[in-house]
């Protein structure tokens, strides 16, 4: 069988209807590569219509301030994504002007663009012959040939890349990368893949040799950091004009660029007999007398290397009496919804009552 004729015939009448499809922009396939890195297109869609519509070029895009971006990305998560996106549509401008690099190599070249997604843009939007290589693929792949090899490993990621390109050399390379990726997103999945139906079940090793559960193999990442965090929700003012001090998250970490609320971090889980008694807190206080109004339970919070374990401390402060001010943005409530913050931060908002 031709593998290759054979899938793009099942793409031809099953592909899924989307915008990014109906284009050869490569600005535009950027988008959609860059938003659906690690997102399910349930999830990401509403943000690639929204990006279109407010960044509708990459001048438009590069022409934006960082918190209009990130602020727009609230939610997705991985938000470095946004901030290489920004910094790279500044490069498009800047370096080309303006106009998408139609070659791989320059592709690579932009902030945040790694192999994956070059392929994407240089084959979808350049008819180049690079092959993509993502989650999906990697499991078609590594099913259809029974690749035993940890599909993160060298010699495992070498195997798939080599097959890959073996099976699109002489096919249209942007119809064969997304016949790929729509292939293992809704047939080949992860779990549950429907083989008996399979047009491939017939040349599949892993299904002939009773391997499809097995694979792909994939050597096990350390487990998630544990990380804790005790926010401090500080608040001045009256009911009709109440303030909260807001902090921008440092380069380096996690949610760099956008906004929470002061911040101490602690080894393990601390009671707040303690977290008040600490120089931490005496050092953000210095001279102030807060009044502890309430203090929440245990929010968890899971990200892909760490897990957070939050508790928001809401606190009563005159106004203009943190010494330290200087170092917060101090907004109005009405305000909140101008600033980009971590979906952790507007959950707890939410239930609280201040969105």
């Amino acid at each position: 069988m031709d593998f290759a004729h054979a899938l793009i015939d099942w793409y031809n009448h099953h592909k899924r209807q989307l915008p990014w499809r109906e284009t050869r922009d490569p600005y535009k396939i950027w988008l959609s590569e860059v938003i659906f890195q690690q997102t399910r297109i349930v999830q990401g869609f509403e943000y690639y219509v929204r990006f279109t519509e407010k960044f509708p070029t990459v001048h438009h895009l590069a022409n934006a301030y960082e918190d209009e971006v990130l602020k727009l990305w609230q939610g997705l998560g991985y938000y470095s994504r946004a901030r290489n996106l920004h910094l790279a549509a500044k490069t498009v401008v800047e370096t080309f002007d303006g106009k998408f690099p139609d070659n791989y190599s320059d592709i690579l070249k932009l902030k945040g663009i790694g192999p994956y997604t070059a392929a994407a843009i240089a084959s979808i939007a350049f008819n180049q012959p690079y092959p993509v290589v993502d989650g999906n693929v990697i499991r078609v792949i590594s099913r259809w040939f029974a690749i035993e090899e940890a599909v993160n490993s060298t010699v495992g990621r070498m195997k798939i890349e080599k097959s890959v390109q073996e099976l699109i050399t002489g096919h249209p390379p942007g119809t064969f990368n997304q016949a790929m990726m729509e292939f293992g997103a809704l047939f080949c999945k992860p779990r549950k893949p429907d083989c008996e139906s399979c047009i491939f079940n017939n040349s599949c090793l892993a299904f002939r040799q009773g391997l499809v559960g097995k694979l792909p193999v994939k050597i096990k990442n350390q487990p998630p950091k544990k990380r804790f965090f005790n926010y401090l929700v500080i608040l001045s003012g009256n009911n009709s004009n109440q303030l909260i001090y807001l902090k921008k998250r440092p380069e380096g970490d996690i949610w760099q660029g956008l906004y929470d609320f002061p911040l101490i971090e602690t080894k393990t889980g601390t009671d707040t007999k303690s977290l008040l008694s600490s120089f931490a807190w005496k050092a953000i206080f210095n001279g102030t007398h807060p009044l502890v109004e309430q203090v929440s339970g245990e929010f968890k919070h899971q990200l892909t290397h760490q897990h957070i374990f939050a508790k928001f401390i809401t606190v009563k402060i005159e106004e203009n009496s943190l010494q330290n001010a200087d170092n917060y943005n101090i907004a109005g409530l009405q305000k909140l919804h101008d600033y980009p913050i971590p979906r952790l931060i507007e959950q707890f908002l939410t239930i609280n009552g201040f969105l």
